[in-house]
């Protein structure tokens, strides 16, 4: 008799040691070849171990949870002379449960054949020479599939196809793409973010604007939502000219802004664009619908001009039927604030001590915390919530 010393194989992508997860066999255990013996944890996969040796377990390097280094003794067997030399002479691998890596085997017939002990132990029962079995996996590795397959044609007799693989397509980050993504890049490394979320009680700013679109007879002039709360950002900002404000980062001095040139982020099919209507604050509620109209039609179909692309001093962001419950907007560099719409829904709400239905929205905003402080932040939204509230208090002097 002699003793086979089986060691702590190389797991892979670096791994020097490996957490025992559990045992299959005990001291005292006669084990057969190939059987497993155990799994050993590594950062991504539970790894099964197989046996390069019949004998009997007289030795295990520790308990679950123990460390164990590759290349230090995991199990002890005692077993024949000759099984122990024939099992040095190979290299014996190990691999995760399941369809990961592995290489043959000490004692296999087919040496070559690249597959998982899984897939081994299944072929074996059904009687299936994995030779005649044509790999799919890496290197010619025998997945799972297929061995199926092959069970499956030997069934039927007919040729099964393994599935084509999936095809991965590069795309180039260019154009405004390239340019969204450096922008928000830059947004997001230079600015401190503050956000504030709000719910507003639209009930009756959404009665008025049903009223106002039904005694228009131009469909397509018609309001949305948008451009009252245009109105009311730009009533608010008289009060909060620190958020009407660029930063010329070169200079390092802050640029506080009279006129409203007002930026509406605009999904297009080429990526997000901000087009601007200037001194918004000289328009009136359907001019101001309109002129949101003109330059979101013309960012989508590009006609818009590049003048129009840029200049804005705070920017309204909606996405539409899509608006989610809330959102985090990021800052249009060089503003310092950005007001997000979310999607209205009917809720049930205590008005008045009474339960009722009321029509509820969220604004979601933004500020460059360096230069707004969360005070004026949320003091501003609470205006323009008021004045959406009691909608009279947006044209009224």
């Amino acid at each position: 008799m002699s003793e086979y010393v089986f060691k702590l194989p190389d797991l892979g992508e670096g791994t020097v040691e490996s957490e025992i997860g559990e045992w299959n066999i005990a001291i005292g255990d006669e084990v057969a070849e190939e059987s497993v013996v155990g799994t050993m944890m590594t950062d991504k996969a539970a790894v099964e171990l197989v046996s390069p040796v019949s004998g009997k377990v007289i030795s295990l390097a520790g308990e679950p949870g123990d460390i164990v280094a590759v290349g230090a003794p995991l199990v002890v067997f005692e077993t024949s002379a000759d099984a122990a030399d024939a099992a040095s002479e190979k290299t014996v691998q190990s691999e995760p449960a399941g369809e990961a890596v592995s290489e043959p085997q000490p004692g296999m017939k087919n040496d070559k054949i690249v597959t998982s002990p899984a897939v081994r132990r299944r072929a074996r029962d059904a009687g299936v020479d994995l030779a005649e079995v044509k790999g799919s996996g890496t290197g010619g590795r025998i997945l799972r599939d297929d061995l199926d397959r092959f069970l499956k044609a030997r069934v039927t007799g007919k040729s099964i196809k393994p599935a084509e693989p999936a095809q991965t397509r590069e795309v180039k980050v260019i154009g405004l793409r390239r340019v969204i993504a450096d922008r928000m890049t830059e947004a997001n490394r230079e600015v401190p973010h503050f956000s504030y979320i709000e719910e507003v009680d639209i009930t009756e700013i959404e009665s008025l604007r049903q009223h106002l679109n039904s005694k228009s007879n131009d469909k397509g002039q018609r309001l949305t939502p948008l451009p009252f709360l245009g109105h009311a950002l730009i009533r608010a900002l008289k009060e909060f000219p620190q958020c009407n404000t660029t930063y010329d980062r070169e200079r390092n001095v802050l640029l506080r802004h009279e006129a409203v040139h007002l930026g509406v982020a605009t999904q297009t099919a080429d990526g997000l664009k901000v087009p601007v209507i200037r001194n918004a604050e000289r328009l009136s509620l359907q001019g101001l619908s309109a002129e949101i109209r003109r330059v979101s039609n013309a960012a989508r179909d590009n006609s818009i001009s590049k003048q129009e692309l840029g200049g804005s001093t705070i920017t309204l962001t909606s996405l539409g039927k899509l608006g989610g419950i809330a959102s985090t907007p990021v800052i249009n560099l060089p503003e310092v604030a950005i007001i997000g719409v979310n999607r209205a829904v009917e809720r049930p709400m205590v008005v008045a001590g009474q339960i009722a239905v009321r029509l509820m929205m969220n604004l979601s905003s933004s500020f460059d915390h360096r230069f707004v402080d969360g005070y004026d932040a949320a003091a501003m939204i609470q205006r323009i919530k008021e004045m959406l509230e009691h909608p009279a208090t947006i044209f009224i002097e």
